[in-house]
C-alpha cells in the first residue's frame, strides 16, 4: 500500500537538484494543488524518509525549508501540517523575476515563440489551484 508521501513525491536521485530541494519544491507543488489542505498534518519526518527511502536528514532540511518559507508548521497535537493562513510575501513578484527572466531568455534563444510559452505558464496555471 502506497503511503500519502509516496503519491505525491517522485525524487530523481540522479538530479543535479538536491534531493532536499527536489522533496521541497513536491511538497509545494502538491499544497498548490490542494493534495494537502490547509490544517491537513504532513507525515512525519521519519514517516517520509522511510517511504522514500531517504535519509531523516534530508527531510528534515526540506522541513526546515518549508517552515522557514511559511508554507508548514508545527502544531503540538497534529504535528507538522500545512499552514492555515499564510504571509502574503508583497515582494514576491520582485524576487523571482531574476529567475524568470533567465528562463523566458533562455527560452528565447531555444527558439519557443512567445504564444508557446504564455501557453505554457497558462497550462501551469491551471495546474493548481488559485488562492
Amino acid at each position: 500500500s502506497r503511503q500519502k508521501g509516496e503519491e505525491m513525491i517522485a525524487l530523481n536521485l540522479n538530479s543535479e537538484i538536491p534531493i532536499y530541494t527536489q522533496l521541497r519544491n513536491q511538497i509545494v507543488e502538491a499544497i498548490a494543488r490542494g493534495e494537502v489542505a490547509p490544517g491537513e498534518p504532513l507525515p512525519t519526518v521519519r514517516q517520509l524518509a522511510e517511504d522514500l527511502s531517504i535519509n531523516p536528514m534530508t527531510v528534515n532540511k526540506a522541513y526546515g525549508e518549508l517552515k522557514h518559507q511559511g508554507y508548514i508548521e508545527t502544531n503540538l497535537k497534529k504535528g507538522t501540517i500545512v499552514k492555515e493562513q499564510r504571509e502574503k510575501d508583497a515582494d514576491f513578484l520582485q524576487k523571482i523575476e531574476p529567475q524568470l527572466r533567465l528562463i523566458v531568455a533562455e527560452a528565447l534563444l531555444q527558439g519557443v515563440a512567445r504564444a508557446d510559452f504564455l501557453k505554457m505558464v497558462e497550462k501551469a496555471y491551471a495546474q493548481f489551484q488559485e488562492v
